[in-house]
């Protein structure tokens, strides 16, 4: 097994619900580590770079208005297998296909509002952990 990093990050309503502490319990509680952790306010610059996959969307501008209606917790997690570990402990994108148990199937109200963004392999990690921590975020 290998020790991974990987980026996590609560969105706005997460935090606008006033259940971050409960999530970030669940992530330790499952046996990783919360390595660097920050609360920061997302801007549009970012979130282009961030959701460049999405950026031509027609839904994309409802995202940055999501994404910029409040703060959101950003989080280099490590452990074991992190980023499937986390990405299982989150549950799917779509909330109606959460189960319970997972953070997505217990707390989302919406697919477009489902609290939390893990990243998906090693190289998505990399990048978002530098693009919101700098290269600190990867020692």
């Amino acid at each position: 097994m290998a020790v991974e990093r990987t980026y996590v990050m609560l969105k706005p309503d997460a935090l606008q619900r006033g259940i971050a502490g409960q999530i970030i319990a669940r992530i330790e509680r499952r046996g990783y580590r919360i390595a660097t952790m920050k609360t920061m306010q997302l801007d549009e610059a970012i979130l282009r770079e961030h959701y460049a996959h999405i950026a031509d969307q027609p839904y994309f501008p409802a995202t940055v208005e999501y994404m910029t209606s409040g703060p959101v917790v950003a989080m280099v997690v490590e452990g074991e297998q992190a980023i499937q570990g986390v990405r299982q402990l989150m549950g799917p994108t779509a909330f109606e296909k959460a189960v319970p148990g997972t953070i997505r199937g217990d707390y989302a109200a919406s697919t477009t509002r489902n609290l939390i963004h893990g990243s998906d392999s090693p190289g998505a990690a990399r990048q978002e952990i530098l693009r919101f921590f700098g290269p600190e975020g990867l020692a």
